[in-house]
């Protein structure tokens, strides 16, 4: 890869730091696309010993590419995505990953995918990784930025995902323990 077009594709990147997410962080202000992958890769770095027989580092690089897309499209919340939206992702990633030159192309292709598909293992932690950082976000956000629904989303979301996995499902057990402590003084739970 030349130099330019190594920061071509980044310049391009770099709107996820700018893109931001439906949640918000602990101290009330959007979080933005970057940010939640970066926890999600995060997380998966965390968790490299904690479940047997699924390639962690290829996790990783999915966690870390997986809303490439909006960097273009910016972000639609799960909850507002229809398959329009989804082709329309998809399209981007194309784009990006078609500027790349082979053979990492070939491999952001493939992993992306995988992703779709999540047939592998790999992408079945990646899809649990990924919705439960979005819940482990809203825990820590502000109740007053959680929209009527989350309130029984934020206790669903991901729970088949991580079922599979015992850590992944003892983690996301955790997770609607801290939102029903965080919801135990709300009038809406």
């Amino acid at each position: 890869m030349e130099p330019k077009e190594l920061l071509d594709f980044l310049h391009t990147a770099e709107r996820l730091k700018c893109n931001t997410r439906h949640s918000y962080t602990s101290s009330g202000r959007h979080e933005s696309v970057a940010e939640h992958s970066w926890r999600a890769a995060l997380m998966a770095f965390l968790m490299k010993d904690q479940i047997p027989g699924v390639d962690m580092d290829r996790v990783l690089k999915m966690c870390l590419i997986h809303d490439l897309g909006e960097a273009i499209t910016g972000d639609i919340p799960t909850f507002e995505k229809t398959a329009d939206h989804e082709r329309t992702e998809a399209r981007a990633v194309d784009s990006l990953t078609a500027a790349l030159p082979r053979p990492l192309s070939e491999e952001f292709s493939a992993l992306f995918a995988e992703m779709a598909a999540r047939e592998t293992p790999e992408a079945q932690v990646f899809k649990a990784l990924d919705r439960m950082e979005a819940v482990l976000q809203h825990n820590e956000a502000p109740l007053d930025t959680w929209i009527p629904l989350e309130y029984e989303l934020n206790r669903t979301y991901g729970v088949e995902d991580a079922a599979p996995f015992p850590f992944l499902k003892a983690l996301r057990e955790q997770l609607i323990a801290d939102t029903d402590e965080k919801l135990s003084g709300s009038a809406i739970s």
